[in-house]
């Protein structure tokens, strides 16, 4: 039986996260501008399969696809101010046509509301149009200043999803809302990602916004990674763009907005979360292979292993899994170590024994446990452990973030807490920004938020505020972020 070790997964990730995205083939980062590079073959049908469950749940739930021009002009992007506040040091200019300056400079999108809302204004007309619900999956372009880091913080996000909304009334807009939370669970559920929602303080909240909400999942280093995020507008946009439509009544009002966004830091979640030391640990539902054959024949057998594999596998196949025989003249070692590495999670072993007793041997990749199946009982045995593995990645995943997170009530206490076990501070807040802040500079972290929904977030009669004592009106979560 073998061991799952976590050690350079824990203690070395970083190193361990750059070297995994290589050697399993997800992307290759030597494209020659920096913070930008290439989705391998392998890395993209990994995120295809992810984004197949998105476009799913956005035609379950009525919104249409639109694909949008990369290019904003200028003109565009400067009708809302405070968006502009927001990304005006992170876009990419085009400035030129040829050698021709252009009468009328153009940004790469870094996100689309001003590329987009132009258009709505022309497409929304009546309360007959509304809800208007569409999304798009695109390249966006932020010219990133920090520390760039694959998947995580690039300049070019290449699967970047988001979907925008307009509504009748702020009512309708808050359905919408949650809307966006129960598929980002049904999400979040697909690739067995626990995960918490913080709605955002006031001065981290998206520009244009009226507030944000963000989705964290937990590292294995102790850090947050936001892997998602809902925005309502209220009629921020709509005024900026003149975005009307005609009531019932013959009035004319501006729509109400949402907007819902993911990106490829969906991938870097599941590789960092579920991983170990022998590299990727993929949830069977977005696997491109789910289950791996590996015939393992001997000299002066009298049977075919290989015809055997490839029965079991078509019998696979036609149950509807997806499933590679890897008939390699190499080593079976070599052949197990690369599918580890690939996070394959069922592998299934025949050799001349297995034939000839009409069995197989199944080694689960999130354990590591091997045992020995009937071929009749096949099919029922691999369905029943994907389940099990599945499930097994979502509940060790859960209990890492709940062990991360710590409630506290003195700066001291959560200071102690980021040096020792790291993740994620509770601690009571009035509720002003100057203490909030204050916090996030003695704690050298950042304010996830308050937790949501928003009764979820009131801090317990008697607590006080650490940094100004007094009564505190929430719970406030801080971290150290991706």
């Amino acid at each position: 039986m073998g061991k799952v070790k976590r050690e350079k997964w824990s203690n070395e990730f970083s190193e361990w996260y750059n070297e995994l995205l290589e050697t399993a083939g997800i992307i290759d980062k030597r494209y020659p501008v920096k913070g930008m590079n290439v989705w391998l073959p392998y890395g993209l049908k990994i995120m295809r399969n992810i984004e197949a469950f998105i476009r799913a749940e956005m035609e379950r739930t009525g919104h249409d696809e639109v694909l949008f021009p990369a290019l904003i002009p200028e003109t565009e992007f400067q009708k809302e101010a405070e968006h502009i506040k927001g990304f005006e040091d992170e876009v990419y200019w085009v400035t030129h046509a040829g050698l021709d300056p252009l009468d009328v400079r153009l940004i790469l999108r870094p996100t689309s509301e001003t590329a987009m809302y132009s258009m709505f204004s022309l497409w929304i007309r009546s309360h007959a149009d509304l809800p208007f619900k569409v999304y798009q999956i695109v390249n966006v372009y932020r010219y990133e200043t920090k520390h760039t880091r694959p998947l995580i913080r690039v300049r070019e996000i290449s699967r970047f999803f988001e979907a925008h909304t307009a509504h009748a009334d702020f009512e309708d807009a808050e359905r919408q809302i949650k809307e966006d939370l129960e598929i980002f669970d049904r999400l979040a559920r697909f690739l067995a990602l626990p995960y918490i929602i913080s709605k955002r303080p006031e001065w981290d909240k998206f520009p244009g916004a009226y507030y944000s909400l963000g989705a964290e999942i937990m590292m294995p280093d102790g850090r947050t990674l936001q892997i998602g995020t809902m925005h309502n507008y209220k009629q921020n946009f709509a005024k900026a763009y003149d975005i009307k439509y005609e009531t019932e009544s013959g009035e004319h009002e501006y729509v109400h907005q949402t907007t819902f966004g993911m990106s490829e830091r969906l991938l870097a979640a599941v590789i960092a979360v579920h991983g170990d030391d022998n590299g990727m640990v993929l949830p069977p539902t977005i696997a491109p292979i789910q289950v791996v054959i590996v015939p393992i024949p001997k000299k002066d057998a009298n049977v075919d292993v290989f015809a055997y594999a490839r029965e079991i596998a078509e019998e696979l196949r036609k149950a509807g899994f997806r499933v590679h025989v890897d008939e390699r003249d190499i080593r079976p070692g070599r052949k197990y170590y690369d599918w580890e590495l690939k996070g394959v999670p069922l592998r299934i072993e025949v050799g001349p024994r297995d034939v000839e007793g009409r069995k197989a041997v199944i080694a689960r990749r999130d354990t590591m446990e091997k045992f020995t199946v009937e071929r009749d009982n096949i099919v029922e045995d691999v369905r029943k452990t994907l389940d099990e593995i599945h499930e097994n990645l979502y509940n060790r995943a859960k209990k890492f973030l709940e062990g991360h997170i710590k409630r506290v009530d003195m700066i001291e206490e959560a200071k102690e807490v980021f040096e020792d076990r790291r993740g994620i501070v509770e601690i009571p807040w009035c509720g002003e920004e100057e203490c909030g802040l204050k916090m996030e500079e003695e704690l050298d972290a950042k304010m996830l938020g308050v937790p949501y929904p928003l009764e979820t977030a009131r801090a317990p009669e008697g607590k006080k505020c650490p940094v100004c004592g007094r009564e505190a009106k929430f719970i406030a979560r801080f971290a150290r972020t991706y």
